[in-house]
């Protein structure tokens, strides 16, 4: 719904990313894997509105939904 693959959903800035992940070259599977164990690297709020989707960051890109 939002178009992108799951590393694109990563928070780069969080420490656990920086720790264990930065720089690695993993596989999509290896990402929704990733992103499942640890919620916490996934960029949020995800808005839906019907079959269209975007990340709430900033606050003006859930007025793409409206």
């Amino acid at each position: 719904m939002l178009g992108m693959n799951a590393e694109e959903l990563v928070r780069k800035g969080e420490s656990l990313f920086k720790e264990k992940f930065a720089g690695k070259h993993l596989t999509e599977t290896q990402w929704i894997k990733i992103l499942s164990e640890n919620p916490i690297l996934m960029e949020r709020p995800i808005i839906i509105n019907g079959k269209s989707a975007v990340i709430g960051r900033p606050p003006e890109r859930v007025l793409e939904l409206i």
